[in-house]
């Protein structure tokens, strides 16, 4: 006799159909808890408002009785209890606290053996089942996502783990998104202050040339950030009777640089005032600003000089700046003005000495920074300041008045730099031609 396989029952047919059913509504369930999070991160407005959501969501797709976000927190080196949830009153009596007293316990280390400890300690810690996930943002471990229940086959089943995971990559999302968000904002923040400070730096820079009886004067300042450190400057001296001719540079670029620039001018003017000869004025100079460039490990070329339009004499004094270039028209060749001198602000008592040239019809001066003859092409190679020297007296050759002979300069330099190249430093060119 063969024995046949029993018929199924009416009544495990319908416990089958029913099992059948509850899968399906627990399914569309979690796919509806996962749309809804999916649609608060689309719309994410306010994360502290979204991290509430994620230990309900967790707790629900998980199935477990309460789940909680620890966030770490990079500065103190420490795991902090964000957010808690648990559809049972007397755990959110008896585990937040117990959950938040360990944590406050624990050793300040790396988050990644934090997160190992908390796999291995929390389910004996709390004495219920503890199952967790990492959230990482940007490659780093942040936070650190886990349910609770009080059921031993919790998360045993690998689909609810794939959405526990799910749940913390969420969470790494929005965070990763509040992180760009809140950089951006402190992106155009520094943007607006950069702005404000390049402004007020250029109206601290000459607008216009004054009109100096037998000069010819021409300027051009390119900044390589925001704000720069280069500096020029014309300054009537003794009521006009002379007129300082100033450049400088401070060493390094951008905010720090420019905040060194607009303390130089102003100390620099207050000087002139005095009466004093270029080697003093540069002597009194270092002094007041030795201190303060020290604390700021920078210091400060200058080149100053005073021109006296009756005589047509130059007076100058150089705290080691690059010495500007004389084409005399006479003999058609450039000499190079320098006096021995230090950076301003290297010694407290630095040592300064005078230097005086007259000028002639048809003489061109030309100042510089180093950014100019420092722009190099795409190879590497720099303009130098032989590159200067030759458009220099080629400039001079060809053209008779100060702004084509800076026009002609600029021009060969980005001939020179080429569209790959670039100008790494800021760039401020003064021409002064001596007319009949």
């Amino acid at each position: 006799m063969v024995d046949r396989p029993a018929t199924p029952t009416l009544e495990g047919v319908l416990t089958l159909k029913e099992l059948v059913a509850r899968s399906q509504r627990e399914h569309r369930k979690v796919q509806e808890l996962l749309s809804y999070l999916g649609s608060a991160l689309r719309n994410l407005h306010n994360l502290n408002q979204f991290l509430q959501l994620i230990p309900v969501i967790a707790t629900r797709v998980c199935e477990g009785e309460g789940a909680a976000l620890l966030l770490w927190q990079a500065k103190e080196g420490c795991l902090t209890l964000a957010q808690f949830h648990s559809h049972r009153e007397e755990w959110n009596v008896t585990l937040r606290p117990l959950l938040g007293d360990y944590l406050s316990r624990l050793p300040l280390e790396m988050a990644h053996p934090l997160f190992a400890r908390l796999e291995v300690e929390l389910p004996q810690v709390l004495q219920v089942t503890a199952v967790g996930t990492a959230v990482i943002v940007a490659g780093q471990e942040q936070g650190w996502l886990v349910v609770f229940s009080d059921r031993s086959g919790l998360v045993t089943h690998d689909a609810r783990k794939q959405l526990l995971n799910l749940v913390a990559d969420q969470t790494a999302v929005a965070m990763e998104q509040e992180q760009l968000r809140l950089a951006l904002r402190e992106r155009e923040r520094l943007d607006r202050e950069l702005k404000l400070g390049a402004e007020i730096q250029k109206h601290l820079l000459p607008e216009t040339h004054p009109r100096i009886p037998g000069l010819q004067l021409e300027s051009r300042y390119f900044t390589a950030q925001w704000v720069g450190g280069d500096y020029y400057d014309f300054i009537p001296v003794a009521g006009g009777e002379r007129w300082a001719i100033v450049i400088g540079d401070v060493m390094g670029k951008g905010v720090p640089a420019g905040l060194i620039m607009t303390m130089t001018r102003g100390m620099l003017r207050s000087e002139v005032l005095r009466g004093h000869t270029p080697a003093e004025i540069l002597s009194h100079l270092n002094q007041v600003m030795y201190e303060d460039l020290t604390n700021s490990h920078r210091f400060v070329t200058l080149f100053y000089s005073e021109y006296d339009p009756h005589s047509r004499q130059l007076t100058f004094c150089n705290a080691a700046h690059n010495p500007p270039l004389l084409w005399r028209s006479q003999v058609q060749e450039i000499v190079q003005l320098d006096t021995p001198g230090m950076l301003i602000g290297l010694e407290p008592q630095g040592q300064y000495e005078n230097g005086a040239i007259s000028l002639t019809a048809g003489d061109v001066l030309v100042y510089y920074t180093d950014g100019f003859t420092d722009a190099a092409n795409f190879q590497g190679a720099r303009f130098e300041t032989a590159g200067l020297l030759q458009a220099v007296q080629d400039a001079c050759a060809l053209h008779t008045t100060a702004q084509d002979i800076l026009e002609y300069l600029f021009v060969q330099v980005k001939a020179f730099v080429g569209p790959r190249g670039s100008a790494g430093d800021d760039i401020t060119l003064i021409v002064v031609r001596v007319t009949d």
